[in-house]
C-alpha cells in the first residue's frame, strides 16, 4: 500500500471517528444523530478493510470491521429516514434487519467460498443488489419530502450531502461487482482513497454545521400552539416591508383561513395567497411556529376542524371519511395516522367518547 493511500485513508478514518464521537456526545438522544454516528463508524470500518494491503488475503481480525461495513448501506438508509422523515421511529425490527443483512453478507462473501461447494458469484451479486436497494430507498427519503420540508438547513443537506453519499456508495458497490477480489489494481485503490477522504470532509463540514444549527438535534415541534392564519402574516411582517392592510387582514372565514381545506395545497400556493416569498414563509412557519414540515402545519388546522365535527351531535351520521375529506385530507391512511398522533386515539374512538360526554351532560 502506497504512502499516499495510507495518508488518505488514515485521514478519512480519523475524521469519521471524530464525527461519530461528536454526534454521540451532542445528538445521542435523537435518532438522526445516532444513525449518523453509526454510519460514520461503518464508513470508517469500510475505509480500513477496503485498503489494498488487505485485498489479497482477508485477515480474520478484520472480520468485525467487515461486518460493520456490510451493514452500513442499511444504516445509511435509516439515517436518511430519521433525518428527513419527521414521522420515522426506530424499532427493534431495524436491528433485526441489520443483523440479517450482515449475516447474508458473511454467507455470500466468506462462507460460500470457504466450502468450495457452489459458486459464490450469484450470492455476491445478490448482496450487492441489496446494498443498492438500500441506497435507492435512502435517496427516495431525500427526494420525497423536499417540497414540504421547512427546515432550511435540512433542505440544503438533501441536495448537497446525502445524494452525493448515496451515489458514491453505489459506485463503491458497483466497483466491487465489476472488480471482485481487489483486481482493480493500485489506481482503483488510490481513487477509492481520494474519494473516501473527499466525501468524509464534505460529511464533516456539512453535517456538523447542520447539527450545530439545530436541524439534527432539535426534536420535531408537533405540539406548537395553533395560530390563526391572520397571525401568520403578523409574525412575518417585521422581517419584510409591510404588506397592504387589505391583503394581510382578510376575513378569516372567507379568505386566508379557508385555504388549508384546499386539496393539494402547497407551500408555494399558500405563499402566493399571503403575498409573501415562499422562502420567507418556510422560515416563518419553522422558526416562529415551530413546525418542521408543511403537512404537520396544515394538519393542525385540519384536525381542529375534524375534532369539532366529530364532537358535534348534529354530524353524528356523517361518515368520518367525508369529514376528513372536507377538512382537506386526501386519503384515509394519512388522516388516521395524523389523528392518532395528535389525540392518542382513533377517530371512531374519539367520536364515541365525545358524543357520550355530550349525552351525559344533556341527561344531567
Amino acid at each position: 500500500m502506497s504512502l499516499i493511500e495510507v495518508a488518505l485513508r488514515g485521514g478519512a478514518v480519523v475524521l469519521l471517528l471524530l464525527i461519530a464521537a461528536l454526534l454521540l456526545r451532542d445528538a445521542r438522544r435523537v435518532p438522526a444523530g445516532v444513525f449518523a454516528a453509526l454510519f460514520a463508524l461503518g464508513a470508517a470500518a469500510y475505509t480500513i478493510v477496503s485498503a489494498s494491503v488487505f485485498a489479497p488475503v482477508p485477515s480474520l481480525w478484520l472480520l468485525p470491521l467487515r461486518m460493520i461495513g456490510m451493514g452500513n448501506p442499511l444504516v445509511f438508509c435509516l439515517f436518511a429516514a430519521a433525518l428527513f422523515d419527521d414521522d420515522f421511529k426506530p424499532s427493534w425490527l431495524h436491528a433485526v434487519a441489520w443483523l440479517a443483512m450482515v449475516a447474508f453478507g458473511l454467507v455470500s462473501c466468506f462462507l460460500i467460498d470457504a466450502t468450495f461447494l457452489i459458486d459464490a458469484a450469484p450470492a455476491r451479486w445478490a448482496f450487492s443488489a441489496l446494498g443498492l436497494a438500500c441506497n435507492a430507498l435512502a435517496v427516495w427519503y431525500v427526494l420525497a419530502g423536499r417540497a414540504i420540508d421547512l427546515v432550511e438547513e435540512r433542505r440544503r443537506l438533501r441536495g448537497v450531502l446525502v445524494v452525493v453519499l448515496a451515489l458514491y456508495s453505489a459506485a463503491i458497490i458497483a466497483s466491487e461487482i465489476a472488480l471482485p477480489g481487489g483486481s482493480g489494481g493500485p489506481i482503483l485503490y488510490l481513487a477509492n482513497g481520494i474519494g473516501l477522504l473527499t466525501l468524509t470532509v464534505v460529511f464533516a463540514v456539512v453535517l456538523l454545521s447542520v447539527s450545530g444549527d439545530g436541524a439534527l438535534i432539535s426534536l420535531p415541534a408537533s405540539a406548537a400552539p395553533l395560530q390563526a392564519a391572520s397571525e401568520v402574516t403578523s409574525f412575518y411582517r417585521p422581517a419584510v416591508a409591510p404588506a397592504p392592510r387589505d391583503r394581510v387582514e382578510r376575513d378569516d372565514d372567507t379568505g386566508l383561513l379557508a385555504a388549508y381545506r384546499e386539496e393539494g395545497l402547497s407551500i408555494g400556493g399558500l405563499a402566493a395567497k399571503l403575498g409573501i416569498p415562499e422562502h420567507g414563509l418556510r422560515r416563518l412557519i419553522n422558526r416562529s411556529l415551530g413546525y418542521r414540515n408543511f403537512n404537520a402545519f396544515l394538519n393542525r388546522y385540519r384536525l381542529d376542524d375534524v375534532t369539532a365535527a366529530l364532537a358535534d351531535p348534529a354530524q353524528e351520521a356523517v361518515p368520518i371519511l367525508t369529514i376528513a375529506m372536507d377538512a382537506g385530507f386526501q386519503s384515509l391512511g394519512p388522516f388516521n395516522r395524523a389523528f392518532k398522533a395528535q389525540t392518542g386515539m382513533t377517530p371512531s374512538e374519539f367520536r364515541r367518547l365525545q358524543l357520550s360526554r355530550t349525552d351525559r351532560a344533556a341527561a344531567e
